[in-house]
């Protein structure tokens, strides 16, 4: 290669690194736009790794629509992991609905993670949120299936550390099942909806949240099921199974006695065998000893005979034997 082409290369690569470096297309159209910057800021912006064409068409978007941002803010922002597009369309939008919205609150929401253009279009645009099924109880026992509508538009204010959409319903769930537990009926309910929604509004629920409620409207209510009923019926239930097993115990604790008792015979009987056993010892001791004599025998005897014919005469007749006639 010749000195000539070699030094015309470098000449090539030269004007694309100072293009590249020094965006004087993107400088002359900030210059037109009416934003005051210069080459070398732009330079400046490729070695602090932040593109010039974002925070350069940010600005002459915000200065066409009458903001007046710092170049330096937007670095500042860009930098710290923040969406500068987002800010700034939040700005425009908020400058045209006359919302009190400045640039420092803007990149709080914006680094806290919220969608901020989005928060200052549900701001301007109430959104409606529909809650899950509620399902609550009447003083009465009736279940009430209800579904509501909540009409909420963003709290600016309060949107950085305020509470999100899943906080708004669970507190209007929990108003709607107070309102319908406090019911005398649950006609009483099904005749005037608007009272929930009436005594869910006084309860001040978006408090501490992101969103400040408009209107709570009732969209549907379904009778349920007989709760107080099936509660009796299963307090009943479960009084009869205690019934029966306190039956049971005493059973058991009867045929526990009656088995006792059988044994305490049983022993008795043992007792009055061995007895008599003894008694003919007893017995052949007072002969051998001189205490009972032969006629004393005799007359026991005859006592004992005497007795077993008075038994067998009180004996009642069907437990005799029938009598054998001859043929």
């Amino acid at each position: 290669m010749t000195p000539t082409i070699i030094l015309c290369v470098l000449i090539f690569i030269a004007l694309i690194l100072f293009l590249y470096l020094v965006p004087v297309g993107l400088w002359f159209q900030a210059i037109v736009s009416g934003v005051h910057t210069s080459l070398i800021q732009l330079m400046f912006m490729r070695f602090r790794k932040v593109p010039p064409s974002i925070i350069v068409n940010n600005m002459i978007n915000a200065t066409k629509a009458g903001l007046k941002l710092s170049q330096n803010e937007l670095e500042a922002h860009y930098l710290a992991g923040g969406n500068v597009s987002s800010v700034v369309q939040a700005l425009i939008s908020a400058n045209k609905a006359n919302m009190n919205l400045d640039f420092r609150t803007a990149t709080a929401i914006d680094l806290a993670g919220r969608d901020v253009l989005k928060a200052v279009q549900t701001s301007v645009n109430p959104k409606v949120i529909d809650t899950p099924d509620v399902a609550a109880v009447a003083k009465d026992g009736i279940q009430l299936i209800a579904k509501a509508r909540v009409t909420v538009r963003t709290n600016i204010k309060q949107l950085v550390g305020g509470a999100g959409e899943e906080t708004i319903l669970a507190r209007v769930g929990e108003g709607i099942v107070t309102s319908i537990g406090s019911a005398t009926s649950h006609k009483q309910v099904l005749e005037n909806p608007d009272s929930i929604s009436k005594l869910v509004l006084t309860k001040g629920l978006d408090s501490g949240t992101a969103f400040e409620i408009l209107s709570i409207d009732i969209a549907d209510i379904d009778v349920g099921k007989n709760i107080g009923a099936h509660l009796q019926m299963d307090q009943a239930n479960a009084d009869k199974n205690i019934a029966q097993a306190k039956a049971e115990e005493r059973r058991a604790m009867a045929v526990a006695s009656e088995q006792e008792m059988k044994a305490k015979a049983q022993e008795a009987r043992a007792k009055v065998i061995e007895a008599e056993a003894e008694v003919p010892k007893a017995m052949a001791e007072a002969f051998r000893n001189g205490n009972l004599g032969i006629m004393d025998y005799y007359r026991m005897k005859n006592i004992q005979a005497d007795t077993s014919m008075r038994d067998s005469i009180a004996k009642p007749a069907s437990n005799k034997p029938a009598p054998k006639l001859d043929k």
